[in-house]
């Protein structure tokens, strides 16, 4: 299987409309955020707070994409 056929899997997985559902859900909310955060912060740690606005932003952006807010 190539990259190619990977990616169109990963694709179709995600135009399921019951994948959309359950990542649209209060339980993708809550289980994203805590991960979110986690990696936020993990990356904050790392780089010393260098770059603590572009991550938060990142983290905001990738917030908005998974569960209801």
């Amino acid at each position: 299987m190539g990259l190619e056929d990977i990616t169109k899997k990963a694709q179709d997985f995600l135009n399921d409309n019951k994948v959309k559902d359950a990542l649209k859900s209060e339980q993708a909310e809550g289980i994203s955020d805590k991960l979110l955060d986690g990696v936020a912060d993990a990356a904050n740690k790392v780089t010393g707070g260098k770059f603590e606005e572009q991550i938060d932003g990142a983290r905001d952006a990738a917030d908005k994409a998974v569960g209801t807010e």
